[in-house]
């Protein structure tokens, strides 16, 4: 992976900090531009899940403060969240890293009706929970490298679980090739797989509610770790999942502050717009989404993540100039992290000249047209000197 899209917990191989340890300007109060709709809509993840109460969350600061109405519109799924924003019935989507797959047009969205994206964060959520591959404690395995020959979980549709899981086993020097790949057709179903003992592993955050379920159930539950000295399998890692960060949780099943699971991580939800998206409703949210921090810091387990200080302001995907207009007048934006921006938005430009050429020039449909797609893509993103991550 090219060094820079990688992020470490000390620092950004390239270009800066993983963090900005700066002293935030105390709260007050968060005027909103003219401009700023009443009503504003976002889409998230299903009712109930961390994105959507998270959003929920945010929403009712915005009622209580300004009048302003927030509705959530659910999603099943990735698609379904980045539809109603690229047809305009959202402004804004708490989304996943899907939203990463989404700028490299890649997957879900390497077909004819999508391709890359010119997506742009706003803010986004790094909580105290890890990203991680969970091995059913009674199997006795304690590293990734153990997993060869087990019975991997592979969901169906599913890129951001599969695609993460590549990840660690590519951690323990293993592909799919050296396991045992068992098929679900969703992410509930492979975890009821797990714990009903059809496989030995299975992906989620480690704050996930089927984690619990597994830790209860007589197999339990245990995360090997990704150590974060250990060099050759962060540069696997970072070869399948680019968007992964070395980072200590505490918080999970079976995770503790006293017990603290040393792994990886990405941050989620992440609140998106589109390069298009209003500047200045930008602006305005990530204001409130800082000022009032505390009034809704508390209502779900990973909302802590919005904190201003746990910001990663040189990620894999660009901020939108209108949160980066907010971070300037905190005195956060670095020469450093524009320049990290640029070059993110610099490699969204030569994608989607890519993508507007390939389309004109292809007759091609079904698997050939994403083949062609793929080669079209390394072409172009190696011509630039970029790494294309994937093939």
């Amino acid at each position: 992976m090219a060094a820079s899209l990688r992020i470490e917990g000390n620092g950004l191989r390239f270009v800066a900090l993983f963090l900005v340890l700066v002293a935030i300007p105390a709260p007050g109060l968060a005027d909103l531009p003219e401009s700023f709709p009443r009503t504003v809509v976002w889409s998230a993840y299903n009712l109930g899940s961390t994105g959507y109460n998270q959003s929920v969350a945010i929403g009712k600061v915005f009622k209580d403060h300004y009048g302003v109405t927030l509705r959530v519109l659910p999603g099943k799924n990735d698609v379904s969240r980045l539809l109603p924003l690229v047809r305009g019935r959202v402004q804004l989507s708490a989304n996943g890293i899907a939203t990463y797959f989404a700028q490299e047009g890649m997957f879900q969205f390497e077909n004819a009706a999508w391709g890359p994206l010119p997506v742009r964060l706003v803010m986004a959520s790094n909580g105290e929970s890890n990203q991680a591959l969970a091995v059913a404690a009674d199997t006795g395995i304690e590293s990734y490298d153990q997993l060869a020959g087990r019975r991997i979980p592979y969901v169906r549709g599913a890129p951001s679980i599969n695609v993460s899981t590549e990840a660690f086993l590519a951690c323990g020097g293993l592909g799919w090739a050296d396991v045992e790949r068992v098929d679900f057709p969703g992410y509930n179903a492979m975890w009821n797989g797990i714990v009903n003992g059809q496989v030995d592993a299975a992906y989620a955050t480690t704050v996930s509610g089927p984690t619990r379920k597994l830790e209860a159930s007589p197999r339990g539950i245990r995360w090997p770790a990704a150590a974060h000295d250990d060099e050759d399998c962060w540069q696997r890692l970072w070869a399948v999942g680019p968007y992964f960060s070395r980072h200590i949780a505490t918080r999970g099943a079976g995770i503790s502050a006293e017990q603290p699971h040393e792994g990886a991580t990405y941050p989620y939800p992440l609140l998106i717009g589109l390069d298009t998206t209003d500047a200045e409703l930008v602006y305005g949210t990530a204001k409130v989404i800082h000022q009032h921090y505390d009034a809704y810091k508390n209502a779900d387990p990973g909302a802590v993540g919005w904190a201003m200080d746990r910001q990663l302001f040189a990620w894999v995907v660009p901020y939108h100039r209108g949160a980066v207009r907010y971070f300037k007048e905190l005195g956060l934006w670095t020469e450093a992290f524009d320049a990290h921006n640029r070059a993110l938005i610099n490699r969204q430009e030569i994608l989607g000249q890519a993508w507007r050429e390939f389309v004109v020039g292809t007759s091609a449909t079904g698997d050939e047209f994403r083949a062609a797609w793929r080669k079209r893509r390394v072409i172009a993103l190696e011509a630039a000197s970029l790494d294309p991550v994937w093939r």
